[in-house]
């Protein structure tokens, strides 16, 4: 196991259940990864935490840079914050935000993609029926990559 830097401001910190709170209440975020030519690469991504293994599971096209630079280097990070709030008499914003250091493999059992599909679709879509609509429609063509996750950190900002 990899040994990751302590938080500096760990008084911020946020406990690992309130992280995987978040993980499961917002939507989407950012997944950075190793790009080309020694730039980062980053970008955002609809996800679904899955309490059940633990990891962060996310949609995507079956090519793409995405996809061949994770070939090279499964190592990313998946960044997320939430709206914020301001406390009654001040003006300040003050910000939840998790980042989760971790891998990021393809799944390769159709069933799991399935599953986990209609799992991140129940927070987008509507109804059930529409979501059984949209994989009848393009469910053959849908990727899926999961985040096995290596370390898990949240902290609470005040803007001021």
């Amino acid at each position: 196991m990899e040994e990751f830097r302590k938080m500096r401001r760990f008084k911020q910190a946020l406990p690992e259940e309130e992280c995987i709170r978040l993980l499961k209440e917002l939507p989407r975020g950012v997944l950075a990864m190793h790009g080309e030519n020694g730039y980062p690469y980053a970008i955002p991504l609809d996800q679904y935490y899955n309490e059940e293994d633990g990891k962060l599971y996310f949609h995507c096209a079956k090519e793409g840079l995405k996809l061949d630079l994770l070939k090279k280097d499964s190592k990313a990070c998946f960044t997320i914050m939430d709206e914020g709030y301001v406390k009654e008499g001040e003006w300040a914003l003050n910000i939840k935000s998790v980042v989760c250091l971790g891998h990021v493999d393809t799944v390769t059992d159709q069933e799991k993609i399935l599953d986990m599909v209609r799992k991140l679709a129940e927070k987008f879509y509507p109804t059930k029926e529409s979501i059984e609509e949209e994989i009848a429609k393009s469910g053959a063509r849908t990727n899926m990559l999961a985040m096995t996750i290596d370390r898990i950190s949240g902290k609470l900002v005040n803007e001021s």
